[in-house]
């Protein structure tokens, strides 16, 4: 049997990191078997699907490394197919046409509610008449079709995270409406009815999904045998949840793939940390891995039953050791969007190799690629402004002196280097019988505005190379002054 899995999205919103983490256990289920990775756009519902959705959800998708196999597949441009197979379980009275009004439903559940019952349909229209039905279409009502569930009977699944699960029928809400109300023939196909029609057609041989699905699956497996076609296995996560316990919502702030991208994660450490969101590697003290390795270990047997929760310390921790490796032609290709969206320019001497050399200085210092921005703001613009601890180092005694004689000794240097920097600090804390410290801090706020940041003497060179460290000295000197 080849293993065929599939990821279901639907273009209602940008791809949420709940649907991403499934497409990434779908993904490592079906590498690991050698299997099929397919596609699938859950577009029927019309009014809220937006084509911008939908390519928020492919470029997610690609940008993970999550490469389908088949696909994408569209249910809107399948719906012909859906409403052949309605019509099946209609001829074959598995299935029939319910006049109930939302007024009549309304009543109903207000009754429920009063006894204290569990909202059902009460299967009220489940054995109409020819004549019963000539009377409601001649009162002109639309008609949902639904699928004709016993109450009496009972599902059981093996369920490959979380063992044997059994329903009972009348735990399911009563007969399922399979497609909307239509005044003439059959209306809109249903979530739960389509995709068992997409899965048939598409060959799945593994649902795995959400745990919040567990409810559709006692009613898919009912729909499949009612269809005589081979039911899947299927196997539900845990759901992602807040450091509070509830699920992960837009109430929790960024949600969506794409507004990771915009935070500075990089792909390959988001990813990993997905797929520890609910599944742990044979050996535990190893995190750190790309997907091609997790593919090879991964299996259903250490995936967790209990919900995981999102750590944003850990995320950060991945996302860091990831920026940390990464070769320095990359992480700079990383990060240039990052400086285009601040708006930095990269003019006066601001080549390729200077800014490898920028990116170099600050490599280590990474969690996030945002968070170059900050980082680097002093050498991108002309001038800097003094952080409070900057003015006040630049007040204290000796600084002006100290930064003077910098500037002095500067100017007797045909040639900058490294050796040079660190023989004029050398030169200014004897001849000027200045404390080092003094001396460095002082430096510091001159040509960066603040007192911390990344190593000075790169720093310095790399404001010489493009002919700022002089006139923020001068700056500087003033300000003391």
């Amino acid at each position: 049997m080849t293993v065929r899995v599939r990821i279901a999205p639907s273009p209602t919103g940008n791809l949420h990191i709940g649907t991403a983490r499934t497409a990434v256990f779908n993904w490592l289920f079906a590498r690991h078997h050698g299997g099929q990775f397919i596609l699938r756009v859950e577009d029927t519902d019309l009014e809220r699907s937006r084509p911008e959705y939908t390519e928020n959800i492919l470029a997610g998708f690609r940008w993970l490394g999550l490469n389908w196999d088949e696909g994408p597949f569209f249910q809107s441009q399948r719906l012909d197919m859906y409403k052949e197979a309605v019509e099946k379980l209609l001829e074959q009275g598995l299935a029939y046409r319910c006049y109930t009004t939302s007024e009549e439903l309304e009543t109903l559940r207000e009754r429920q509610k009063t006894r204290n019952e569990a909202p059902r349909y009460d299967n009220r229209h489940r054995h109409l008449t020819p004549e019963q039905e000539a009377a409601f279409k001649a009162e002109g009502r639309s008609c949902v079709i639904r699928f004709k569930i016993a109450d009496e009977r009972e599902i059981i699944w093996n369920d490959l995270v979380r063992g044997s699960m059994t329903w009972r029928g009348s735990d399911l809400g009563g007969d399922m409406v399979i497609a909307r109300a239509s005044e003439t023939g059959i209306g809109q196909p249903l979530y739960n009815f389509v995709v068992v029609i997409d899965d048939i057609d598409m060959q799945i041989t593994h649902v795995i999904r959400g745990e919040d699905h567990i409810a559709n699956t006692a009613k898919q497996i009912l729909l499949y045998e009612a269809l005589g076609a081979k039911i899947p296995e299927f196997a539900h996560t845990p759901l992602i949840l807040n450091m509070e316990g509830r699920k992960l919502s837009k109430r929790d702030g960024v949600t969506s793939i794409s507004d990771f991208q915009k935070l500075g994660f990089t792909a390959e450490g988001l990813v990993n940390y997905m797929t520890l969101l609910g599944w742990s590697p044979p050996d535990s003290t190893e995190e750190i891995f790309t997907l091609e390795t997790a593919a090879k270990n991964f299996s259903f047997e250490r995936v967790n039953k209990a919900g995981a929760k999102f750590d944003w310390a850990k995320l950060d921790w991945l996302n860091s050791q990831y920026l940390h490796s990464m070769p320095i032609d990359k992480l700079t290709d990383s990060i240039i969007p990052f400086w285009q969206e601040a708006r930095f320019t990269f003019e006066g001497g601001r080549e390729r190799p200077w800014l490898e050399q920028l990116v170099t200085l600050i490599s280590q210092s990474l969690t996030r690629l945002v968070d170059a921005v900050d980082m680097t703001q002093p050498f991108f613009t002309e001038t800097v402004e003094f952080t409070e601890e900057g003015r006040e180092q630049l007040q204290k005694e000796g600084s002006s002196v100290a930064l003077q004689a910098i500037l002095t000794a500067l100017e007797s240097q045909p040639e900058f280097s490294e050796a040079t920097a660190q023989e004029v600090i050398k030169q200014v804390v004897k001849e000027q019988k200045l404390k080092k410290g003094l001396v460095m801090r002082s430096l510091r706020a001159a040509l960066t505005g603040d007192v911390h940041g990344p190593d000075l003497i790169q720093s310095w060179l790399l404001l010489n190379q493009i002919s700022l460290d002089k006139p923020r000295l001068n700056k500087a000197i003033a300000a003391a002054n």
